[in-house]
């Protein structure tokens, strides 16, 4: 195929999506909503994934209380759920970090 002959449709579409960044968004609100459903009502108030990273996801804690009890304690309990509930998102480990830091 040479520059000048036309694009199939599915090529056009592809190149459109990844351009104008469709697919990150749909996969940033799907992993918002996950991270909302195994983590909870009150976690997922004070806290929000930031990104996935080589199998890792980090994510954004509002206090330092609440990052200490997902790190020491509950969150190998939210990554389980995490894992089951959304296995196509790939995560083996979660990362906390404090907001703004």
């Amino acid at each position: 195929m040479s520059y000048r002959d036309p694009l199939p449709l599915s090529v056009a579409l592809s190149e459109l999506i990844a351009i104008r960044g469709f697919a990150r968004v749909r996969s940033d609100s799907e992993l918002e909503s996950a991270w909302k459903q195994v983590a909870g009502p009150d976690v997922a108030a004070q806290s929000r994934p930031l990104r996935i990273s080589r199998g890792t996801l980090t994510v954004s804690v509002e206090n330092a209380p609440l990052l200490n009890e997902l790190a020491a304690f509950t969150g190998s309990e939210i990554l389980q759920r995490l894992k089951q509930h959304s296995p196509h998102l790939k995560i083996q480990t979660l990362k906390f970090k404090l907001s703004g830091t």
